[in-house]
């Protein structure tokens, strides 16, 4: 599938809502673990959610080697489980192996494969993608990791088709994710993709997280890049969200900057790292997702709040973003149908 924005889009909607029962969620430990990025799969996924008044998911620590391994920075994690417990996972989360260099246990690779076969998802945070390619799971298939790790995971691994500029990619039954806080983004495009937009932001509000980022890797490697965003920039996106019904232009956007159209459209791409109306797209589709969700109105209706112009436009550009059709989406997604 075309890729589009800094994500790569997902291959297929799962077939059918879960929300009835989201599965089992379990994240692989060993000696030299990664502490943040096993943190941030207990944060999506291993807290209780009162809020919801449906089953979320059931969370598991799984031990690769020894049940209690020494993380970074000293802290010392105790798995609930070894191996063989991953044929009742759903979903099993890589966090960055400790050495790229260092083939992982072929006890886990065999696990990590039988797990797939029977159904799992696998998704890896950074460095973590070198245990799923050294298990065969991303051979052919596109992947990303980490831009200081793009070129070994290319050298040791010419198979696989690796995205250098997105923050993380959606193989269907595969997710791979950038550096550590893409793994973020990954784990609510799962849950985004389980429970669609609403529950995903949701999740990422009581995170203090952006619901989803714009851009790709490129504005984080080292180039002369604004350490955050200017307030005019700000203000230009804050107007354009509340006016997605109308026609904007690029002139219309950074008149509400207060800058010339040549001086806006740089500093939105430094800041941002996509073009202003890329992005002003993307928070089109974000709305319908929404309406989506939560309205009855009318394909039509909803595409003309977005600001298309025609439904067939409509269709076409959410098939290309979001993967699917915005009836689809709304069969998947509606509030109605939990």
């Amino acid at each position: 599938m075309t890729k589009y924005g800094k994500i790569s889009p997902m291959n297929d909607l799962p077939s059918k809502p879960v929300r009835d029962e989201p599965g089992l969620v379990a994240v692989i430990t060993y000696d030299g673990l990664c502490t943040f990025e096993f943190g941030i799969a207990v944060e999506v996924f291993g807290l209780a959610r009162p809020e919801f008044d449906f089953p979320w998911y059931q969370f598991s620590v799984i031990a690769a080697e020894d049940r209690r391994v020494r993380a970074t920075g000293g802290i010392i994690v105790e798995a609930d489980g070894g191996l063989q417990d991953l044929s009742a996972a759903r979903t099993i989360i890589v966090p960055g192996w400790r050495d790229k260099t260092e083939r992982p246990p072929q006890s886990l690779l065999d696990a990590l494969n039988d797990a797939a076969n029977n159904g799992a998802r696998c998704l890896s945070i950074c460095s973590g993608v070198f245990v799923l390619a050294a298990a065969g799971l991303l051979d052919n298939r596109r992947a990303t990791t980490h831009w200081r790790h793009i070129p070994d995971l290319k050298q040791q691994y010419p198979d696989i088709h690796v995205e250098e500029d997105v923050l993380y990619v959606d193989e269907g039954n595969v997710l791979t994710s950038a550096g550590s806080t893409a793994g973020i983004d990954a784990c609510l495009h799962l849950v985004r993709r389980d429970f669609g937009s609403k529950i995903a932001n949701d999740v990422a509000r009581r995170l203090v997280s952006p619901p989803h980022r714009d851009g790709g890797q490129a504005q984080f490697v080292p180039t002369p890049v604004p350490l955050r965003p200017g307030r005019s920039i700000g203000m230009a996106m804050d107007w354009a969200r509340q006016h997605l019904a109308m026609q904007i232009v690029l002139g219309d956007m950074s008149a509400s900057a207060n800058m010339s159209e040549r001086t806006f459209l740089r500093k939105f791409r430094q800041t941002v790292g996509l073009t202003p109306m890329r992005w002003l797209q993307r928070e089109r589709i974000f709305r319908a997702q929404e309406l989506l969700e939560a309205t009855d109105d009318p394909l039509g209706d909803i595409a003309y709040q977005c600001g298309y112009q025609s439904l067939e436009t409509f269709r076409v550009s959410f098939k290309r973003i979001v993967g699917t059709s915005p009836a689809a989406y709304r069969c998947q997604f509606h509030t109605g149908n939990s």
